[in-house]
């Protein structure tokens, strides 16, 4: 078992007690075609609200022009280190569904399509590191998105590398313990804030 696998309260499947967002990635790994094809896949068959489907991808390979136009809408912190990736994915969600009538849910799915597309890098025995930050309009401008989509992500995917590569404070969160609020404070039943009477 890594060290960075989730400490959980009861057993959980192994794609999702060992995925975890580093920022140390080897910057001398390559993506290959058939792995790009298996993590895309993943992302296409989410699930969404009456198949609209509402996510699209900007998909950059380290070294290409994609990836460096996404790079440089990363915010400074994130250009620390997101470089080393293998891949940047933006993910953009449609704002209305075809009948032009707004989609509500559209970033939950696009939300649910990134989350696979984490998940299948995982089975690969890559990682993925989702990132807020990073400037939408710059995106937006720089690759053309059209109105009525907005950027709501962008991935970095790749092969782990050495926490040791990392400046001091970024390799002090890399090593870090991973935490998360205990099932109590979480979960729910009867009213708000009253704890779902389960759990070891």
């Amino acid at each position: 078992m890594s060290p960075r696998t989730a400490n959980t309260a009861v057993a959980v499947h192994p794609l999702l007690a060992e995925r975890w967002s580093p920022r140390s990635f080897d910057a001398t790994h390559t993506i290959t075609d058939e792995e790009l094809v298996s993590l895309l896949e993943a992302a296409r068959w989410a699930p969404s609200a009456r198949n609209s489907q509402p996510w699209r991808f900007l998909v950059g390979r380290r070294g290409d022009t994609t990836y460096r136009r996404i790079f440089a809408t990363l915010a400074p912190g994130n250009r620390l280190w997101a470089g080393n990736s293998s891949l940047l994915v933006a993910a953009v969600a449609a704002e209305r569904l075809e009948s032009g009538t707004p989609h509500p849910g559209a970033a939950y799915d696009t939300g649910l399509a990134v989350a696979q597309l984490s998940l299948q890098a995982r089975a690969l025995g890559l990682h993925a590191h989702q990132m807020g930050g990073f400037d939408p309009e710059r995106l937006r401008t720089s690759l053309g998105v059209p109105d009525g989509y907005q950027p709501l992500s962008i991935t970095a995917i790749g092969a782990l590398a050495a926490p040791e590569l990392l400046p001091q404070e970024l390799r002090d969160r890399e090593t870090a313990a991973r935490e998360r609020r205990p099932p109590a404070e979480t979960f729910f039943a009867q009213s708000w804030g009253n704890p779902l009477p389960v759990g070891p």
